[in-house]
Order: structure tokens, then sequence, then C-alpha cells
């Protein structure tokens, strides 16, 4: 399956099929929170929350390829990401959204 942020896949003509989406919803743990703020005093990097991102947008971008593949899709066009806090920001929410197409 082709994947691009791109509006267009080059030298292919497209017939659009529907915008596709995948939602992932993850909450922080509390021991994650505890070392966070820890690490906010001494500042760098906070590995614990950047593999709950990069899991979230793993699981989000698989859903919407899997919501592509079941129209039929060759490809998904004009990705993209958005993260939102929910519940006072204890808990993050990853949208991958892209339009499906198919090649003529």
């Amino acid at each position: 399956m082709h994947i691009s942020n791109l509006s267009y896949v080059p030298e292919k003509e497209l017939e659009v099929l529907n915008m596709v989406d995948g939602v992932s919803v993850y909450s922080k743990h509390i021991g994650k929170d505890l070392m966070a703020g820890f690490k906010n005093m001494v500042g760098g990097e906070v590995k614990s929350y950047s593999e709950m991102v990069e899991d979230g947008r793993k699981s989000a971008f698989e859903k919407m390829v899997a919501k592509a593949t079941q129209l039929g899709a060759d490809g998904v066009i004009n990705v993209k990401y958005s993260m939102t806090n929910m519940a006072q920001g204890s808990t993050l929410a990853i949208i991958a959204s892209g339009t499906a197409v198919r090649f003529k």
C-alpha cells in the first residue's frame, strides 16, 4: 500500500474512495508521571512518554491503513497526524487520517 503526505501519487491517476482515520488513546501510568516530574527538574527527553507517543502513533497508523484496506484502497494520501490531551492532561489521543485512493 502506498502511503504519503502528498495530495497525489506521481504518475498515477487516482480514484478517491473515502477519508480514513485511526484513533489511539493512551493513558499515562502514575510511575511514568513521577519519573517525568523528576526529568522536568533536570531536563532532557522523557523516554517513557516518547515511547507512549510512538506506540500511539503506530497504532493509529495501523488502524487507518486497515480501514483503507477494507475499502480496497491501493494507497492513502494526504496523511496527517494530530494529538490532543484529554481528561485534564492524563490521557493522550492520537489520530492518523488521510484519503484512501485506488489507482486507475
